[in-house]
């Protein structure tokens, strides 16, 4: 039925790299969905109470479960749903909606480069997401340059040059402890000198309650669009997923202070609760950009609700 609902993927390796990702969060939902209804002739309160838990304890979040069981309850009193068989596929048929609803529109760049600024805290993935989605890049024939504008933790600069040496794209750094924003004012000289597609920015790893460090965001977003029309054209924020619903608070943080346009789910392939997608979706409004599905260099992919949700319902 799955099949039904969302018809062939657009890419089926991109289905079978995210079933490997959300392997654990697949087994566990669907295992729980099918021992809720086995041998139930009619949906009661009773199934309604577990389906509810078994929802919040895939992290999908309170307010998605909510609006599950408040439209299955509609459904029942219109008399539109009836066999407890069927609550699989509406609530595949829900995320859906769900995740859709936040899905970003196309965008390009007026005239490169495009400067794409990528926020988080530190131990999410941020600097190896900027690796990889450089190694994406240029394997899409782009020009890319990293900016190494964290220079507050030690060694930053020093993971970001690994990577620009790991994918081939050259790197703008300084010492530890300089400007963030005069680093990357340099950068930005030299994509506009070096006629550069793309020019990703690493930035200081800051702890969303540090006042101080959110305004030299700020300032860094200020020198961008100084120096490039329309810059910063993406502000992409790191989450790891396997933070689960603590991860939501950081970023209700960044997206009030950076403007947000867009998220990556580091570490996707970590977690046994895969549902966290929905509740950032739901609660922030934010498109999924990108999700991380494994250590290696190719493993950033670009996210697809729909073979995302069928990913978790389909065996």
């Amino acid at each position: 039925m799955i099949q039904t609902l969302f018809g062939p993927p657009p890419d089926p390796g991109l289905l079978d790299r995210f079933k490997t990702a959300v392997a654990k969060t697949r087994d566990d939902l669907g295992e729980q969905l099918d021992d809720l209804v086995q041998g139930r002739k009619e949906i009661d309160d009773d199934l309604l109470d577990e389906l509810e838990m078994t929802l919040i304890d895939a992290d999908i979040g309170i307010r998605t479960a909510t609006e599950v069981l408040d439209e299955v309850r509609e459904r029942l009193d219109r008399d539109q749903l009836k066999d407890p068989a069927e609550l699989r596929d509406y609530i595949a048929r829900h995320l859906l909606e769900v995740l859709q609803a936040s899905e970003p529109k196309e965008h390009s760049a007026v005239k490169p480069p495009e400067v794409i600024l990528v926020v988080g805290v530190n131990g999410t993935g941020k600097t190896t997401t900027i690796g990889k989605l450089a190694h994406r890049f240029s394997g899409e024939g782009k020009k890319v340059l990293l900016c190494a504008a964290d220079t507050f933790r030690a060694a930053a600069a020093e993971q970001l040059t690994a990577w620009g040496e790991r994918t081939g794209q050259p790197v703008i750094k300084q010492q530890q402890g300089a400007d963030p924003s005069a680093v990357l004012y340099d950068a930005l000289e030299a994509a506009k000198a070096r006629t550069v597609d793309h020019v990703i920015v690493d930035t200081a790893g800051r702890l969303h309650n540090k006042a101080g460090l959110m305004a030299e965001l700020k300032k860094m977003k200020r020198t961008a669009e100084r120096l490039v029309p329309g810059a910063p054209h993406q502000v992409l924020l790191v989450l790891d997923a396997v933070t689960g619903q603590n991860g939501l608070e950081q970023a209700r943080r960044f997206t009030d202070t950076a403007g947000v346009t867009g998220l990556v789910l580091a570490k996707l392939d970590g977690t046994a609760k895969g549902g966290i997608v929905v509740a950032i979706t739901r609660e922030l409004g934010l498109p999924i950009r990108y999700v991380g599905v494994g250590e290696r260099a190719d493993d950033l992919v670009p996210f697809d609700a729909r073979t995302f949700v069928r990913s978790l319902f389909e065996d």
